[in-house]
């Protein structure tokens, strides 16, 4: 995850907002706090799931550096082109044999549709991230990031993220760890608003918005 200026909010956002600070007293605090933010979509779902490989396990820089390389080398940022990219240059822009592998696996797949993004508007999300972890290096963390903040799904509930545990454990239980149970417990209420109440979760451990 980076940070970026806030983009135009999803239409649901005021009515999500409304009901979690009604029914949750830890987010009636917070939703106030942040009124300026929101959360944004960063557009073209290829581009998001390969910059998603390309910077896996290195910093938002090293990361930056490698993909405006990554996006020298080809002839266009898009599935054909990357699909048919000599992996020899990959790798001299800097991607490692791995991700190579795994963003031309991910560029053949759209090409051919076993990875469809047209079809993602009539799915629901478990559906949506089971065709995506079938991509090679991509896992259910990153697809739930995805669903968030590309395609805007306003009930995601990313529970393996560290920054929500944190966040939990920090504004219900004084920063001790919180059992399953307790967590279960918190996060049903927030329902059908996952993605909303955990965005803001974050938000309690940082200022600035959160992009994917």
């Amino acid at each position: 995850m980076a940070t970026h200026d806030a983009m135009t909010a999803p239409r649901y956002w005021p009515e999500a907002t409304r009901a979690l600070a009604a029914r949750d007293p830890v987010l009636a605090t917070l939703i106030p706090r942040h009124r300026a933010l929101a959360l944004g979509s960063r557009g073209d779902a290829f581009q998001t799931l390969a910059r998603a490989i390309v910077g896996q396990q290195i910093s938002v820089k090293a990361a930056q550096n490698v993909w405006d390389r990554f996006v020298a080398t080809v002839e266009a940022m898009a599935p054909a082109a990357v699909a048919r990219a000599d992996t020899a240059a990959l790798r001299a822009a800097g991607l490692s044999l791995r991700k190579a592998e795994y963003v031309q696996d991910l560029a053949r797949r759209f090409c051919e549709g076993t990875v469809d993004a047209a079809s993602w508007v009539e799915l629901d999300d478990e559906a949506i991230i089971e065709q995506l972890v079938q991509v090679r290096g991509i896992g259910r963390w990153t697809a739930e990031m995805f669903l968030i903040f590309n395609l805007a799904r306003p009930d995601v509930l990313p529970l393996a993220d560290l920054g929500l545990q944190r966040a939990l454990s920090a504004n219900y239980n004084r920063g001790r760890p919180l059992s399953a149970r307790r967590i279960g417990t918190i996060t049903r209420s927030w329902a059908p608003w996952r993605s909303v109440a955990t965005w803001y979760m974050w938000r309690s451990l940082e200022s600035a918005p959160t992009q994917y």
